[in-house]
């Protein structure tokens, strides 16, 4: 048994004579896409439909060293345009991007472009809310309280990793690492939003396999939670399959063969996706432990969302049969086990089981750490769970007591 319309109360056929009730939703901006192999040879002429000084925000060293640069800085020439490139190293903090606002001060850029990871296009993203408007980038952190009004600087993404599907989301997000007093908040608004978002997935070859295993669970987590949350929709549960369906052909095959292109471009695909959908409904669990694990602990993001995934799973389907068991998101967590699956389930509990078994499997093969090994002991998870109370949580399919959240976390302490 496939996905049918029982499983998907979204799709249905244009043969039936039910009526189906649509609920109301509703899409924000998206950046215009160009996808596919070379893109990234679109960005001089991109550039020049805002003007000729652009400010190139990149990774600390990587892509300088590459061909890929070469050639795009010969062309950024040709066309004469004017650049200055700024270097982000590691994940985005407010005094990062103050400084580079601060740096580029009395510079007039027509617009910014990001060529690198989720970090670095957070980082720039910042940076071209803030360039005319001056002010830190604290002022407009979710729950500050002051209401972003631009101008914004037109922005354009070039991600060179496939997770995070910044390339597609209004959010910069915004970290300071501390055990104690750590954080991580977004910027956010609309006028974030890329114009231009380029996925060019030959610019995937050089990412190392861990990089590859953290960014392809973090997009497939995206995609997961979005499917399940209690603000999905049509549209975005047509993507998030659609992205489930491109990780599950992709990742492994672009884990496990440095170079297949056509692993990179599936993965590129279901990034972006996942950007899409989690911009458009939120995301869970998962990513709403994300944020404080990361902020209290030296952890990459993907990493804490590939080591979370199958325990969250498993937290939220058996809290909802215990005490939610009409929950819609039931029926799609087993549509999500037998797009996986290479064989039929007809029973959606073994679709399920199936589901956290496979994720577990997954979690396994591509060497994701414990809890443990990345510094947290029992202790943290008392304050870990305080801090977990985000918009994530809000768009869980249901809402998990501190109990079922510290049980999760157990499960990956020492697994």
């Amino acid at each position: 048994m496939r996905c049918s319309d029982a499983d998907c109360p979204y799709l249905f056929s244009i043969h039936d004579k039910d009526q189906i009730m649509i609920n109301a939703f509703s899409i924000s901006r998206l950046p215009n896409i160009e996808f596919g192999n070379g893109k990234v040879l679109l960005l001089p002429q991109l550039i020049r439909q805002y003007g000729q000084n652009a400010l190139i925000v990149t990774g600390a060293n990587f892509l300088q060293a590459t061909e890929c640069w070469q050639t795009l800085t010969e062309a950024l020439r040709k066309n004469e345009i004017e650049w200055s490139s700024y270097p982000i190293s590691g994940e985005p903090s407010p005094i990062m991007v103050d400084a580079a606002v601060e740096y580029f001060a009395n510079q007039s850029f027509d617009v910014v472009v990001a060529i690198g990871g989720g970090s670095v296009l957070d980082g720039a993203k910042a940076i071209a809310g803030l360039l005319k408007v001056k002010r830190s980038v604290m002022d407009y952190l979710e729950g500050v309280g002051l209401e972003y009004e631009g101008p914004s600087v037109p922005f354009i993404a070039v991600p060179t990793t496939a997770g995070t599907g910044s390339e597609a989301t209004k959010n910069a997000v915004i970290s300071v690492q501390d055990k104690e007093q750590g954080f991580k908040k977004s910027f956010r608004h609309e006028m974030l939003v890329a114009e231009y978002a380029i996925l060019d997935p030959e610019l995937l070859t050089s990412c190392p396999k861990d990089l590859i295993a953290a960014n392809g669970m973090d997009a497939l987590t995206q995609l997961i939670e979005s499917y399940v949350s209690t603000k999905a929709n049509p549209i975005t549960d047509a993507l998030s399959l659609s992205g489930i369906a491109a990780v599950k052909k992709g990742l492994f095959a672009c884990y496990e063969s440095s170079g297949n292109t056509v692993a990179q471009g599936q993965m590129a695909y279901a990034a972006l996706l996942s950007g899409i959908t989690l911009a458009q409904v939120g995301l869970g669990s998962v990513h709403g432990l994300a944020s404080p694990m990361g902020a209290f602990f030296p952890i990459a993001h993907g990493v804490v969302c590939g080591t979370l995934l199958a325990e969250a799973t498993n937290v939220n389907i058996l809290s909802m049969q215990k005490r939610e068991p009409n929950n819609i998101a039931l029926k799609k967590y087993a549509t999500i086990g037998r797009l996986l699956s290479d064989d039929p389930i007809e029973d959606d509990n073994k679709a399920r089981f199936f589901l956290i078994s496979l994720l577990r499997k997954w979690t396994e093969k591509l060497d994701l750490p414990s809890l443990s090994s990345l510094g947290v002991v029992e202790a943290d998870l008392k304050h870990i769970v305080k801090h977990c109370r985000g918009s994530s949580m809000k768009t869980n399919p249901i809402l998990l007591t501190d109990d079922e959240i510290k049980s999760l976390l157990l499960l990956r302490l020492l697994g």
